[in-house]
């Protein structure tokens, strides 16, 4: 199976609306211990949802109706990830580092938080663009202004988890690792990678294989990445 598709049933290539989303990832926090990597993930992920349906709702996009099929999309694949880990599925690369050390005891929860960040925005994200093109039939630069807005709302969103889950002064200076390690990744770049991939794979979606292994190649490096930021600090 590809990582262009989802697992277990391909539930990304149909629209629901933003609430049904919404709906299932407080679904997800109401049956996980609060420590637990995916957890912590999924109550940081909720509240752009909920914010993005906020948005919605007060007309911020210039187009409302794309906008609202790539945030479900967008969200979806997130929720594919954890129906196939519950069914025992294999589940993209990029996501298999947050579900493999959810329960680890030495990794802090704002390496939870920026690791599924980094797997959603850094191999989700462009793969959701382009099935949102492809279902609105537009073209990339049709989304760019509204992807933009999106933007301001995730830059907003880094700044508040950051501050919620980053240790006090006391038990954190510049030299600690763990101040090094989110230092080294940066949601402006993730996103402006993905911006990147989604032209280069819309640009490509009439190539076949080749659209495949540049998509596999993708969730393989956002994959390793994803390894490195739940690298174990405490003790």
């Amino acid at each position: 199976m590809t990582s262009t598709e989802q697992v277990p049933a391909q539930r990304a290539v149909t629209s629901a609306p933003i609430a049904e989303v919404t709906a299932q990832m407080r679904e997800i926090g109401a049956t996980l211990p609060r420590q637990d990597g995916v957890a912590v993930f999924n109550r940081v992920y909720l509240s752009v949802t909920e914010e993005l349906e906020r948005r919605l709702v007060a007309g911020h996009f210039e187009d409302r109706a794309a906008t609202g099929e790539l945030g479900t999309r967008f969200a979806r694949r997130f929720l594919d990830a954890v129906d196939a880990e519950a069914a025992g599925l294999r589940m993209p690369s990029c996501w298999r580092p947050l579900f493999r050390f959810r329960r680890h005891p030495s990794i802090h929860p704002l390496q939870f938080a920026l690791a599924g960040i980094n797997a959603h925005i850094g191999h989700d994200l462009p793969l959701a663009l382009v099935d949102t093109c492809r279902a609105v039939d537009a073209d990339p630069d049709d989304l760019e202004a509204d992807f933009e807005r999106i933007g301001e709302l995730l830059t907003g969103l880094e700044e508040r988890i950051r501050e919620d889950l980053m240790p006090g002064p006391d038990l954190l200076d510049v030299a600690d690792p763990l101040t090094h390690l989110i230092g080294s990744w940066s949601l402006e770049r993730a996103r402006a990678g993905a911006w990147v991939s989604f032209r280069a794979l819309w640009g490509l979606r009439v190539c076949g294989e080749l659209v495949e292994e540049m998509a596999e190649g993708l969730d393989a490096t956002v994959g390793m990445a994803g390894r490195c930021l739940l690298t174990p600090l405490w003790h």
